[in-house]
């Protein structure tokens, strides 16, 4: 059985174990682009920034992301990515 979930401008990744979270950004980026996102918040906590840097390593070589910053009201503990709109 295939579940469908529904794609959102926001996706927390504490629910995703280390090893999966740079296929799982890797995905739900491609699949926000294909839901016509513009912009999409991926949410990976403070604590050492590991997974910061997972995320962030994703979005920089992703074909899909114009950019990419930390939100800046979560105090590094998120990511804010705009998608390009021309592929």
């Amino acid at each position: 059985m295939i579940h469908r979930i529904p794609i959102e401008g926001t996706l927390d990744l504490h629910a995703f174990v280390p090893r999966d979270v740079a296929s799982v950004v890797e995905e739900y980026v491609r699949a926000a682009h294909e839901a016509g996102l513009r912009e999409v918040r991926l949410i990976h906590g403070r604590g050492r920034g590991v997974q910061r840097g997972i995320v962030q390593a994703v979005l920089e070589r992703h074909p899909l992301v114009r950019s990419f910053q930390d939100a800046p009201e979560t105090h590094l503990g998120a990511t804010v990515a705009q998608l390009r709109q021309d592929v």
